[in-house]
């Protein structure tokens, strides 16, 4: 008989776990020696995810925002996102897993599929567009170093594929550069996110001041307040926030594969506060003032930075000037590899390595998504779909209803206490994290419920005729799927709790006790989760450690 925290495992529960469909390396505890992310490095990895959102401001503007309101707005949803990203990282910091297996423990071992697989569709997706968006980059690049000699290939595509010959080669270039990052677990990425959050600063700055000096700073009347009625403005704003919000919906879900790396428990909580909001707010500030300037001055109508710095070779060719775009278009590159890294190939590893963990572990599954790139096709969807980005940004609304339950299940029901042991259990001897056939069928109807509403909306978003107060509900989106996520589930459990909530309240846990030992003391960060060594849970769950790369 083997112990685990509070809990006694018989002998027929270890040989029955010993089934390689729950558990590989990247699936178990983070080990002592990868819980090496410190403060600064969650600062420098906060600012470099956010410090990218050069565009975000023209997506406020363009819902008929000024340029102040859409500053206010940005600020006001990346602190709520902040506040969800707090919340949602203690799970991990404390008991150093990801968010396959918080998952589990909140869905259920079977139930918990569905949810890894909807994030790990999304991260796919997202993560060829984002790789679309850094070939843009390596055209400015590649114009910058070759001149003409780049732009005049001959182009042998078709136009209907959506790209040029010129193109293409920008796209393989840069799937090139992201394929040794694939060999790397976040542990061992902390340089490279310090390196990318330095060379951030001067690159967007660099594109701001040229702005403001060729423009003398005159932004124009960009959109007035002053025909809107209290009522439009409301609803703008609303919108407005839903889309910020939308727009770091991933990250406040992916903060388990993030944080479990922490040596402290505090490291992920107060940086994240802190470096989100103001990054955020401050890079979507230089793109709104930048080039709003830039197209009240020529009349054009540029609000990415590729097509700036396209803009710029084209004014004000020069060897002075492409040696200045080659420098900001590669540091806009590494920005945009490193987002991608971190939000979409490290989110797909941890997804892919639950969903198939006899064959994947983290290392595979980031070439996998790598190789998927390509089948995802991103430069036809962009020309094809003009509704596409629209969809990206609605997919938020089934994210937030998903992180409302895993924060009110942790924080309300369990009290802060994950048997670590019964999340590699996929029998019936699992009393924790089996519940229903595999399923939290209370979490399932919580979550059902709590999309429903804004769905219809989200449906007129892409196209379709719908009601007024549905397109209302629909802006809503992300804020109003996760507060009826939240509310829900903690009606239906109050009343129909769960057979983990049942023993927790019978037995009598405290908050996160089984994080703790017999003292009330919280074990040492990564030698110790949930009162179980790392080598503990790999012995008696007969779960040895991988021979995977």
């Amino acid at each position: 008989m083997a112990r685990f925290g509070s809990r006694a495992v018989s002998a027929l529960e270890l040989e029955s776990s010993q089934d390689s469909r729950w558990s590989n390396e990247d699936l178990l505890p983070t080990p002592p020696e990868q819980c090496t992310w410190r403060w600064w490095n969650y600062v420098s990895f906060y600012w470099s995810i956010s410090f990218t959102n050069w565009t975000l401001g023209s997506t406020m503007v363009g819902i008929g925002l000024n340029w102040w309101e859409a500053i206010v707005v940005i600020f006001v949803s990346q602190m709520i996102s902040s506040v969800a990203m707090a919340f949602n990282s203690r799970a991990a910091s404390v008991y150093h897993i990801g968010f396959p297996c918080v998952g589990r423990s909140v869905f259920g071992m079977w139930g918990s599929y569905y949810f890894v697989g909807a994030r790990a569709v999304l991260a796919i997706v997202w993560f060829a567009v984002q790789m679309d968006f850094g070939a843009e980059y390596m055209y400015n690049i590649l114009r910058a170093i070759f001149g003409h000699h780049y732009t005049d290939i001959p182009n042998h595509i078709p136009a209907s594929a959506g790209i040029t010959t010129q193109k293409m080669l920008a796209f393989f270039l840069t799937w090139l550069a992201h394929l040794p990052f694939c060999h790397f677990r976040p542990y061992q990425l902390r340089k490279f996110f310090v390196f990318k959050t330095f060379i951030s600063l001067p690159a967007m700055f660099g594109l701001f001041i040229f702005a403001m000096a060729n423009t003398k700073g005159h932004l124009g009347t960009m959109y007035s307040a002053s025909s809107r009625s209290s009522t439009a403005t409301a609803w703008m704003i609303i919108s407005g926030i839903n889309s910020g919000l939308g727009n770091t919906a991933t990250l406040i879900t992916n903060q388990p594969d993030y944080c479990r790396w922490t040596r402290t428990r505090q490291a992920p909580l107060w940086t994240q506060l802190i470096s989100n909001p103001i990054a955020v707010t401050l890079s979507a500030s230089l793109g709104i003032l930048a080039t709003s300037a830039i197209n009240n001055k020529y009349g054009t109508d540029i609000w990415n930075q590729w097509d700036l710095m396209q803009f710029i070779l084209d004014r004000y060719w020069s060897g002075t000037t492409r040696f200045a775009v080659f420098l900001v278009a590669f540091a806009w590159l590494v920005q945009i590899m490193g987002t991608n890294v971190a939000a979409n190939m490290i989110s797909f590893g941890a997804d892919s390595s639950m969903l198939f963990p006899r064959f994947i572990n983290m290392r595979r599954g980031q070439y996998i998504v790598q190789t998927l790139a390509w089948a995802v096709v991103p430069w036809e969807i962009l020309t094809s779909a003009t509704k596409f980005e629209d969809f990206l940004s609605g997919y938020a609304l089934f994210m937030g209803a998903v992180v409302a339950i895993m924060v009110c299940e942790y924080f309300i029901f369990s009290k802060g206490n994950i048997f670590v042991s019964s999340l590699y259990d996929g029998t019936k001897l699992n009393k924790n994290y089996r519940y229903t056939g595999g399923w939290n069928i209370q979490a399932v109807i919580a979550y059902v419920i709590a999309i429903a509403f804004p769905f219809p909306g989200f449906v007129g978003s892409l196209g379709a005729n719908v009601s007024t107060t549905a397109t209302r509900m629909g802006d809503l989106g992300w804020i109003l799927s996760f507060t009826t996520g939240f509310i829900c589930y903690y009606i239906i459990c109050t009343f129909w709790p769960t057979e983990n909530q049942r023993i927790i309240k019978e037995q009598g846990y405290t908050w996160e006790q089984t994080a703790k030992d017999d003292n009330g003391e919280f074990y040492l960060n990564g030698a110790n989760v949930g009162g179980v060594t790392c080598e503990e849970v790999i012995m008696d769950k007969g779960a040895e450690k991988s021979a995977f790369p």
